[in-house]
């Protein structure tokens, strides 16, 4: 059985499937803040879905991260570096990449245990 979380006409925030956590890609509420506050925004609510699912951040399989500006590189990693559960990081890869939103400065897409 496939369980999906807040379903739109286009997309669903989050599916899960045989113990499996799969997140839509977060992008940050308040487009206005620096990289170090849309980071912030995108990790809380990473954490708030994961939570709705029953797991956490110490079950991560998988996190892809675009972003906008690689020059933004070291203030996006010194919050997600405070954030990522330790001896638990994650597999990951990060790429430049146009965003459908110009102001957004990151999109982070998560894959989770249960």
């Amino acid at each position: 059985m496939v369980q999906r979380f807040d379903v739109g006409a286009r997309l669903s925030e989050m599916a899960v499937h045989n113990g499996t956590v799969y997140l839509a890609g977060q992008v940050p509420t308040d487009a206005s803040a620096d990289m170090a506050g849309q980071t912030r925004q995108v990790l809380d609510q990473i954490d708030a879905l994961l939570a709705r699912a029953h797991t956490d951040k110490s079950r991560l399989l998988m996190v892809q991260i675009f972003i906008k500006d690689l020059a933004e590189f070291p203030a996006m990693n010194a919050v997600y570096d405070a954030w990522v559960a330790d001896g638990h990081a994650p597999p990951r890869a990060t790429v430049q990449a146009a965003l459908a939103n110009p102001d957004w400065k990151l999109e982070i897409v998560v894959t989770a245990a249960l």
